[in-house]
């Protein structure tokens, strides 16, 4: 499968690295649908003949954000609890006893070698999990280590911002859960993600991202399996464009962040029609009637529209919200005078005790 990028108008510069990997979300998520289907049907077989009696995760940076998504769609369809537990636990804590009889440990890295990563997971072995690992690096320690490891399939990143990656590591989760519970419409919703995210890549973000070139800090808010997508925008934010942008809940952020809103406050707001959507409405309302500049996925009156696919299954809008920003923000970056690709002080892998 060509893995080309995605055409540019003649005589424009090229996009940065970032932005050619984020084009070809679309094609290397077919390619993961077409190698792994069978691994997680397999697995899910497994998982409905013994159900584990809790899930927990093991992840940092963008892969713990695909996995905020996945919580959500694990417990809102399944009914497990899922547990985040910090490698740190394992690592620089060296706790002896770890009590994961009969659970399911997902692990998801892009590179599968940060030294922390793999002991907690060598401790949820010990402990009497089943360790799944979804990871980019098909030859790494965390892979090899794995009961059930599943390759991401993105293929190499050269930008140190992960963008394909963690859009595959999402898929990994919609594709356990709809093999693990058997329901048809999120069956069809992985059928239907590759060609929404290339609808997606064609949503212009810019005018939107360009309103923050002076910004020094924003809101991005998300709920549900939405929340994780607001945690990854916000980062890439900070990483690709030093913008001091926080993260929150819908549901959280009415609470103390609340307080530094006023008039002309930068707001992203996302948001997908499920349980969600209405409660994300009555706070995006609060927020235009203090004068915060809201762009809005859903439509509210009064805030400004953010270009959102329609008609897509709940559970895949917030992946195509993050596709859409990923062709955007280099731009942004640029304007800001900085280099999307090089992000300062940071590293593609980075490898934490």
């Amino acid at each position: 499968m060509s893995l080309a990028p995605h055409p540019v108008n003649p005589g424009v510069p090229p996009a940065p690295a970032l932005a050619r990997e984020a084009a070809q979300s679309a094609d290397v998520a077919r390619l993961q649908i077409e190698r792994c289907a069978g691994r997680f049907a397999e697995l899910g077989a497994r998982l409905r003949q013994n159900p584990p009696r809790f899930v927990v995760t093991c992840a940092r940076g963008s892969s713990d954000h695909a996995v905020s998504y996945g919580k959500y769609l694990i417990e809102t369809t399944l009914g497990r609890a899922v547990a985040s537990v910090g490698p740190s636990v394992a690592s620089v804590y060296q706790t002896p006893h770890l009590d994961l009889k009969d659970s399911l440990f997902i692990a998801v890295s892009q590179s599968g070698r940060s030294p922390d990563l793999l002991r907690l997971t060598e401790r949820a072995k010990e402990a009497g999990a089943l360790v799944v690992g979804f990871v980019n690096t098909e030859d790494s320690p965390l892979m090899r280590m794995c009961d059930v490891g599943i390759p991401l399939c993105a293929g190499p990143e050269q930008s140190v911002a992960a963008t394909k990656s963690y859009l595959l590591s999402g898929l990994a989760f919609l594709q356990l859960v709809a093999h693990w519970s058997g329901e048809a419409q999120l069956h069809e919703a992985v059928r239907r993600l590759p060609e929404a995210l290339e609808a997606a890549r064609e949503l212009d973000w810019g005018p939107t991202l360009s309103r923050l070139t002076d910004a020094r800090s924003l809101y991005v808010l998300g709920r549900g399996s939405g929340l994780g997508a607001a945690l990854e925008i916000a980062l890439k934010l900070k990483e690709t464009c030093r913008l001091h942008a926080e993260a929150f809940s819908t549901a959280e952020v009415i609470h103390g962040p609340l307080a530094l809103v006023g008039p002309g406050f930068p707001v992203i707001a996302l948001g997908q029609e499920d349980n969600s959507a209405e409660s994300t409405r009555t706070v995006v309302r609060r927020f235009v009637e203090l004068g915060a500049e809201v762009h809005s996925a859903l439509a509210v009156p009064g805030a400004l529209p953010l270009p959102s696919i329609s008609g897509a299954h709940p559970a895949i809008v917030p992946l195509c919200h993050v596709q859409s920003f990923y062709m955007a923000v280099h731009r942004l970056a640029v304007a800001r005078q900085l280099d999307p690709d090089v992000p300062v002080h940071l590293r593609k892998v980075t490898e934490t005790v």
